[in-house]
């Protein structure tokens, strides 16, 4: 009795385990086959553009539209809004798709965007523009600047913040404490990682962290004038970026596009629902603003031209940090740099992706030497923006092979 019983008990296991891998194997395909699919024809999905391209970038542009369409069905992207600039101007701007699915409102080149961590890319500007003031000083202790960040175990300076060198913390993605809190400074934000160690000493390791950014905000904001009214003041009106604002969580910002997580294995292709409120003031410089690809364009734009920062402040901020051991981290301080194939030829490129709440949502894309501008910006996190951008860069590469400058 006892060996039947205990055979019996084996058979249950067995049958259990059995059922829990055919759900584990079979969920994923599920969860697909009952998803939405957004647009099931990509070329019927609606597109909005203001203005034209020249004529003399209609092929490249009708490239371009085509690897956005593309994009937004095979990702199942809800909408998606390009932008490329190119020497001195934004030449081509369209928005794809919904802003709102349920309200069936269309994207459009004037459509803001969460840009996610695409935010410090500017916040690394405003501290350019201190550091030729001599306001700002890249290797001075931070409380220099921000005296409510409390010492630490060792010295950590506005580089360390800036380069992902400080040793401080990350939020985890999507579970950051930050994202229910509310401040109207910058160093209110402190509180997530003023009581916690660094977890290695300053310079000597590189570790991405939101949280990081929250004492550089600190940082400008010690020059004058509130971090915020900064960033509007000294770099957007400048550049013309009249769309690029903070978030606001208890004030509506017109023409903004509604935003959307993945339902099910951080990939769109399997649904998606109503992103979670977010209140994202804390983050200051790290992730609280919005805007469009034409504007980040024009920023983009704005630095390869020298109309922003000095030539010597771009290239300090555009050239990798080292560590000790002599390996470069692949980012400046504030940018992001890469080299990728474009068009058969190692190319670099610098920029920066947003992320929000772990996903990628925007990517900007700038190719120096070709003098050429990409921006590409989508209303759910996970969407492969950094792909799309970069193959519309060498579609306007191709056309234009000789460096600008």
């Amino acid at each position: 009795m006892a060996k039947k019983r205990s055979a019996e008990i084996w058979w249950v296991v067995i049958a259990v385990v059995g059922v829990l891998f055919t759900l584990i194997l079979g969920l994923p395909r599920y969860m697909k086959y009952t998803a939405t699919v957004l647009h099931p024809q990509p070329y019927n999905a609606p597109s909005a553009i203001r203005t034209e391209p020249p004529p003399s970038f209609s092929a490249s542009v009708q490239r371009g539209r085509d690897i956005i369409r593309a994009g937004l069905s095979e990702q199942n992207v809800p909408g998606l809004s390009v932008a490329v600039g190119v020497g001195n101007e934004v030449v081509w701007a369209e928005g794809f798709g919904w802003a709102d699915i349920e309200k069936r409102a269309p994207v459009t080149p004037e459509t803001r965007f969460r840009i996610g961590t695409a935010s410090m890319v500017l916040t690394s500007a405003a501290v350019g523009k201190l550091l030729e003031q001599g306001k700002l000083r890249l290797d001075e202790p931070i409380q220099t600047y921000v005296p409510q960040y409390p010492k630490q175990q060792w010295p950590v300076t506005l580089r360390h913040f800036m380069a992902h060198t400080s040793g401080v913390r990350n939020d985890g993605g999507d579970e950051g404490e930050l994202f229910s809190q509310h401040c109207e400074r910058p160093v209110e934000g402190l509180s997530a990682i003023a009581d916690r160690p660094l977890r290695f000493q300053p310079g000597t390791e590189y570790h991405y962290s939101r949280y990081g950014y929250i004492p550089v905000s600190a940082a400008v904001e010690s020059a004058g004038q509130p971090f915020l009214t900064y960033m509007q003041k000294e770099i957007f009106e400048p550049l013309g970026m009249r769309n690029t604002v903070p978030e606001s969580a208890t004030t509506p910002v017109p023409d903004r596009t509604t935003v959307y997580f993945p339902r099910f294995g951080a990939d769109p292709r399997y649904g998606l629902h109503l992103m979670r409120d977010l209140d994202l003031s804390c983050y200051a410089g790290a992730m609280v603003f919005l805007s469009t690809p034409s504007d980040m364009v024009r920023f983009g734009l704005g630095i390869n031209n020298g109309k922003l920062l000095q030539p010597a402040t771009v290239k300090l901020m555009q050239t990798s940090e080292k560590l000790p051991s002599g390996k470069e981290t692949g980012y400046g301080l504030g940018w992001d740099l890469e080299t990728v194939t474009l068009a058969g030829t190692q190319t670099q490129v610098v920029g920066h992706d947003g992320d929000l709440l772990g996903g990628m949502i925007s990517s900007l894309v700038i190719l120096p030497e070709h003098g050429i501008v990409v921006a590409v910006m989508s209303n759910i996190s996970y969407t492969e923006t950094f792909t799309l951008a970069t193959k519309v860069a060498e579609v306007f590469a191709q056309r234009n092979p000789r460096p600008a400058r």
